[in-house]
């Protein structure tokens, strides 16, 4: 479909299981409230006791400092990662199609410790060693799906840049649009969430790529005339469904071999290829990580560092 230069330097580094073992206690529980027996004392001699105050759900500032121990690192992952559990299923609970502010803070954290896992090889690999049970194996296949990313940027962008960013469609109207396809063509939908991710941050990203791609799931024109049924490029719908369309006919639906091939076809880079497969079976784990990555932000490589582009506390 295109090469890798389609990513530029745009790293939509993910995930959801997206910091210190201080302590790791659960953002729901309240403090326990003891029932001592004997008689009501007097109204007019003992204040009534006011209920205890629910305790704050873990909502770190965009800037907070991240630990550069792996211990410690481990144990801020294991917070936010509990913490997100709450959030996310009370936000999905909710109905309501933005996410509350806790949440964004908490992604945003989850994501720049996977960053700065995905980065620094050996602080990473001894923080995923700290972890177990689902979180140890989502851990090494996140930080791994950022290293192979970032592996791809070739061309970090120059002081002054521009690169355009925007609002993107509700988590929950994606995920319609990726299920309808999933029923359409045979293709997991959360496989094309994670391309949908990879790509443009689920359409967060609205610049055309270095390659000429364009969309939210970012196609060339020319693979669009041949696989797009009509539709429209840059619309969400339209594009998913497109996607589906051109990862089957790829071999999207003849198992392990025939989805890695059409990845391949849809962007020419085992790295690529690896990197999506990771963040899929991620979200198959739970797809509570998938409203998880929906949240994370967009951050681009330039010649000065890395770059955050969207988000709180810009």
């Amino acid at each position: 479909m295109r090469t890798r230069c389609a990513l530029v330097a745009l790293l939509v580094l993910a995930a959801c299981n997206t910091g210190p073992v201080d302590s790791i206690e659960p953002v729901e529980r309240e403090a326990a409230v003891e029932a001592t027996a004997g008689p009501s004392p007097s109204p007019s001699s003992t204040p009534t006791p006011s209920e205890p105050d629910k305790p704050k759900p873990f909502a770190p500032a965009p800037d907070k400092a991240l630990s550069f121990k792996p211990g410690k690192l481990a144990s801020k992952l294991v917070k936010v990662t509990d913490a997100l559990k709450v959030s996310v299923t009370r936000w999905r609970r909710s109905g309501e199609a933005r996410p509350p502010k806790v949440v964004i803070l908490q992604t945003l954290y989850q994501q720049r410790i996977y960053r700065l896992m995905g980065k620094r090889v050996k602080l990473g690999n001894r923080t995923v060693a700290r972890l177990d049970g689902m979180l140890g194996r989502s851990a090494a296949g996140i930080t791994e799906a950022h290293r192979l990313l970032r592996s791809l940027v070739t061309s970090p962008l120059e002081p002054g840049f521009e690169f355009k960013t925007g609002r993107k469609k509700p988590a929950r109207e994606l995920l319609d649009y990726y299920k309808r396809a999933e029923r359409r063509f045979d293709v997991d939908w959360q496989v094309l969430a994670a391309v949908n991710y990879v790509e443009t941050k689920f359409g967060k990203v609205k610049a055309t790529s270095s390659a000429g791609a364009q969309g939210p799931m970012q196609f060339l024109p020319s693979t669009w005339e041949a696989y797009g049924m009509g539709g429209d490029i840059r619309d969400d719908r339209d594009a998913i469904m497109g996607a589906a369309n051109y990862l089957r006919a790829s071999g999207a639906g003849e198992g392990k071999p025939g989805l890695r091939h059409a990845l391949f076809a849809y962007n020419r880079s085992d790295a690529y290829v690896q990197a999506v497969i990771n963040f899929a079976k991620d979200i198959k784990r739970r797809s509570r990580h998938y409203f998880a990555f929906y949240n994370w932000q967009v951050y681009v490589v330039t010649t000065r560092g890395d770059k955050r582009l969207t988000g709180p506390g810009l």
